[in-house]
């Protein structure tokens, strides 16, 4: 299978694209520094930024299925051109022929399934108060992803540790049973094996570990 990464310099973009890289997928990543990605004879990276369609096009053409892993970060500078750079990424899904889109989101996102739990709504909250921008970007990525027409899945997290890779992932809806952290490690996991899994097509899981 060939895969592009959005997203993946970062800590769970490199867990993922050296799993996918395992498993023995073809991985396609999208970066501004590829100096920052591992070398693999299976790994094409291409340089370029969120703005430049036909860089994003290029990286999109041929692939099974977009994964994205990008999200806003304590730089606020960069956290406006993400919105619009999903845009250009789902155009360029669409022009190419790409339907699969895996998309890293937050409980920020809401869900219908979801219910009141304490713990996620304060982390919510604190990230609405304290982080506006990145908030609202958080927001109009889940409700753009809804709106692509593709077969997508946002897979929400919650804090993020660097725990390992564990065959224990708890699939719920926010206020089910469940923590409120996961390992990189996990989150890179599932996020890989929705490429396969048409499962959650067409839905936000809320993922923790046990």
């Amino acid at each position: 299978m060939r895969i592009t990464v959005f997203g993946g310099t970062g800590p769970t973009g490199l867990l993922l694209i050296n799993q996918a890289l395992a498993e023995g997928h073809d991985v396609v990543t999208y970066a501004r520094t590829p100096a920052k990605l591992p070398s693999h004879q299976r790994l094409t990276a291409i340089q370029g930024q969120l703005d430049d369609a036909s860089a994003i096009g290029e990286a999109v053409r041929g692939s099974d299925a977009v994964l994205s892993v990008l999200g806003p970060g304590t730089n606020k500078a960069e956290i406006p051109p993400l919105v619009s750079g999903y845009r250009s990424i789902i155009e360029a899904m669409r022009e190419q022929g790409v339907d699969r889109l895996v998309a890293l989101g937050t409980p920020s996102i809401t869900d219908p399934a979801d219910r009141r739990e304490l713990k996620v709504g304060l982390m919510v909250t604190g990230i609405r108060r304290f982080q506006p921008m990145a908030y609202d970007a958080i927001v109009r990525i889940g409700q753009t992803v809804r709106d692509s027409g593709l077969k997508w899945t946002i897979v929400r997290v919650p804090l993020l540790t660097n725990g390992p890779k564990t065959t224990a992932i708890n699939v719920r809806a926010v206020g089910d049973k469940g923590g409120v952290r996961l390992s990189r490690n996990n989150a890179a996991a599932f996020l890989l094996q929705q490429a396969t899994d048409s499962t959650h097509i067409g839905a936000a899981p809320f993922i923790t570990d046990k």
